[in-house]
């Protein structure tokens, strides 16, 4: 019953702590919504950027584009969301944009391996550590073609212009992003929910062409930081198809 007093006094602010740790099991359990998408607090994780759950509407909206103008300081990169193909993850992008989630924040990764051509973006803290405190399930692709490139027939083809969601295993997507600016390979495991617009893939193309920035461990890196710091100015919808 220790628990049940702990708590009584918590209520009325009598607890001192005395120099324990608080544990996991000690934490309220994490908050999940209670539609569909099943938005779920990661407590482990706090949000790099203040920000609530989204809305989780017992219908999700499934039909209709949106797009986005998204100016970076190295052009634009127009973004078209598309709700049929991801319906919980074009409502989280919305979520976060709306709330200024992702304004003034720098496309972390470049990689530029002969199967995997992608900037990726999305993470306020610029490291591909932070995310919106929040995770919710994959709404993976089922239409994309086999990738050329791969003769066991595992690897889907992931086209120039996708934009597509970045993962650390199943059903963690949060609010980091990728935009596929040459034809790649990958396991079909990454959310597909929209595309970049022509202006973008010209926007792209310069960034890639940049190259990526060396280190000490690696003077020609084909995975890293871009040379040109590409900062997404701001982020939000502009009209609804």
């Amino acid at each position: 019953m220790k628990r049940a007093l702990i708590s009584t006094f918590a209520a009325v602010g009598l607890v001192v702590s005395a120099g324990g740790v608080a544990t996991a099991s000690d934490a309220a359990p994490p908050r999940t919504t209670h539609g569909p998408c099943q938005y779920t607090q990661t407590p482990d994780e706090p949000p790099a950027r203040s920000v609530p759950l989204p809305p989780d509407p017992r219908r999700t909206p499934d039909r209709g584009t949106i797009d986005l103008a998204v100016p970076t300081s190295q052009g634009p990169l127009p973004l078209r969301l598309d709700r049929a193909k991801a319906p919980c993850t074009v409502q989280s992008f919305l979520h976060l944009a709306r709330h200024g989630f992702y304004d003034r924040t720098v496309c972390h990764r470049l990689t530029a391996y002969p199967t995997l051509k992608v900037l990726q973006c999305g993470d306020p803290t610029g490291t591909g550590e932070g995310g919106p405190g929040y995770k919710y399930k994959d709404e993976l692709p089922v239409d994309l073609p086999p990738a050329p490139t791969d003769p066991t027939g595992t690897r889907r083809l992931y086209g120039r212009g996708l934009l597509a969601m970045a993962n650390a295993g199943p059903n963690t997507n949060g609010s980091q992003f990728f935009v596929v600016y040459g034809d790649s390979a990958l396991r079909p495991n990454y959310t597909v929910f929209g595309t970049v617009g022509p202006d973008g893939l010209a926007t792209l193309d310069k960034v890639a062409a940049g190259g990526i920035a060396p280190t000490p461990e690696n003077p020609a890196p084909v995975d890293g930081t871009p040379v040109l710091r590409t900062e997404l100015l701001r982020v939000r919808p502009s009209h609804h198809h």
